[in-house]
């Protein structure tokens, strides 16, 4: 979840719940379709049956000397016993006159339908679905009506209904079941392009405003277009930033230059203890607004580099050495005394300018807070996975509390007051180690003072 960010619902979630919500409902009418298609085969399956045997006894029927004769074939109801505990009725009328049969068998009204009516009534206590067939008949009376009604009992029906009913509920469950993984398929797939982007944006660096060229859907393309052009406004923003912090360092260095070299003029001409403790303060403000002018160009040139680092290769020890080179003329003003250390000359691949700042940051903060006659020692050495540039000396050390506090902008110990500084130099050697894949370690020596740890992974290399 986004920090500050309230969330609605998940996108997967809603797609998923709709449709889940579609194949139920979907499972619900199929389920209702199979048994109303499989009621109505059913029911049509046993009015043939039922029509078949009535037409065959119809059939059978013959006049003999002016009487009718009729004749019950046996397939008229070995057709009809599907079932062991069905039970079969039949009724024969002539006109109005009952011939054989079940008397009490219920007659459609109105007459039979051609070629056969059906009614589904009660009879004997069970309901019967009854299926008459009629023909006229020519005796020497006239011509009369034979009526044929067949009626079965209806278990073999409902039991059919019932394996059918249990058949659709298993494959409306089946489907169902078969839907509902399609939709955690087709919601994977959907949410597919949304996750591959957050990935592709979740791994850049705070620093990395490059467009994104991530393949998306059609659907996201407008997305994807207004972040780009926002991250393009962005970057022209922090790139004319950064211009100005560079431009107003240039522009405030050289005039505090000119100040700083008329105020030791005029520090050596005054007569008074007042002027000179004035001039004197007025010295330690230019000193420390030039420095801190310098530390936010070097902090603008660690910006603006991290996005395309050169590709140098480095030796640590040729690093150390000329670090300590370029320091060597304000530490014997201090009477400090400055080496390098370590047999191990350990290289990796870097921008050589930004690993240049890191180490003099480093460096002057030894420098400040290492007093008179003190000493200062850069180490260098590596084991099988990490390469280290140690930076010990003989000051008082970091404050007890959390050292790795330190390199927060503009954020100094408390033993610092006394101290010029702008609280950016272990800002700037922090950024510079991580945009090279390493780390900065602050640590007191066991002996006394501070030890900075540069430490890279010779995978770097």
């Amino acid at each position: 979840m986004i920090p500050g960010l309230a969330p609605t619902t998940s996108i997967r979630r809603r797609l998923l719940t709709f449709l889940l919500a579609g194949a139920a409902a979907t499972a619900i009418i199929l389920y209702f379709v199979v048994q109303s298609v499989a009621a109505q085969l059913a029911q049509e399956s046993q009015d043939n049956i039922l029509t078949a045997s009535a037409v065959s006894i119809v059939d059978n029927a013959r006049v003999r000397d002016g009487e009718i004769m009729i004749d019950i074939p046996y397939f008229a109801f070995s057709m009809l016993g599907s079932a062991a505990d069905e039970r079969v009725f039949y009724a024969i009328w002539l006109g109005d006159e009952f011939l054989s049969g079940y008397e009490s068998l219920p007659r459609p009204e109105g007459g039979p339908a051609e070629p056969a009516s059906f009614d589904t009534l009660p009879f004997l206590g069970e309901d019967v679905r009854i299926a008459t067939v009629a023909r006229p008949i020519s005796l020497f009376e006239g011509s009369s009506l034979l009526q044929v009604s067949i009626a079965q009992t209806r278990q073999g029906q409902r039991a059919v209904l019932t394996r059918v009913s249990q058949l659709s509920m298993g494959i409306g469950a089946g489907f169902f079941a078969l839907t509902a993984l399609l939709a955690i398929v087709v919601a994977s797939t959907t949410i597919r392009p949304v996750n591959r982007l957050t990935t592709s944006l979740s791994r850049r660096g705070p620093s990395d405003l490059r467009e994104v060229t991530t393949a998306v859907p059609r659907e996201m393309a407008p997305l994807v277009t207004t972040l780009n052009s926002f991250m393009t406004r962005l970057k022209t923003s922090l790139a004319r930033s950064e211009d100005f912090i560079v431009e107003a360092a240039h522009r405030v260095r050289t005039p505090l230059a000119i100040v700083r070299t008329q105020a030791e003029i005029l520090y050596r001409r005054a007569e008074t203890p007042e002027a000179r403790q004035t001039l004197k303060e007025m010295m330690r403000a230019v000193d420390e607004t030039s420095r801190t002018a310098g530390q936010l160009l070097d902090h603008a040139t660690v910006s603006f580099r991290s996005d395309s680092l050169e590709s140098d290769v480095i030796s640590l020890q040729t690093l150390a050495r000329e670090a300590a080179a370029r320091a060597r003329p304000i530490t014997e003003l201090k009477d400090i005394e400055i080496a390098v250390e370590g047999a191990a000359d350990p290289s990796l691949r870097g921008d050589l300018i930004l690993m240049q700042s890191a180490v003099a940051n480093i460096l002057d903060n030894a420098i400040k807070y290492t007093p008179a006659e003190g000493q200062i020692t850069l180490s260098v050495d590596r084991d099988a996975e990490r390469a280290r540039l140690r930076v010990i000396d003989t000051g008082p050390g970091f404050p007890e509390a959390d050292p790795a506090s330190l390199t927060g902008r503009f954020v100094r110990g408390s033993n610092a007051a006394q101290i010029i500084g702008s609280g950016l130099g272990l800002t700037i050697a922090d950024e510079v180690a991580r945009v090279h894949g390493g780390q900065l370690i602050l640590a007191n020596s066991a002996g006394g003072g501070a030890c900075v740890t540069l430490s890279f992974p010779l995978s770097a290399s």
